[in-house]
């Protein structure tokens, strides 16, 4: 059961990756990064929390 538990937990770890890549290249995002106040809340919420659960769920699929 943990096995599909990581499975799922893996994608959706990458679907938050892809959502927070998408947001990071955003307009708004790149206006922002241009006048010098970086990427917004929201793309490093999704990139870090993406990165979390992918980590972990590549942990309990892969893991002896």
């Amino acid at each position: 059961m943990n096995k599909y538990a990581g499975i799922v937990m893996l994608i959706v770890g990458v679907v938050l990756l892809v959502l927070g890549m998408q947001e990071f290249g955003a307009f708004g995002s790149s206006v922002s990064r241009a006048l010098g106040r970086g990427p917004s809340t929201r793309a490093w919420v999704l990139l870090i929390s993406g990165g979390v659960c992918a980590a972990f769920g590549g942990m309990q699929v892969f893991k002896k």
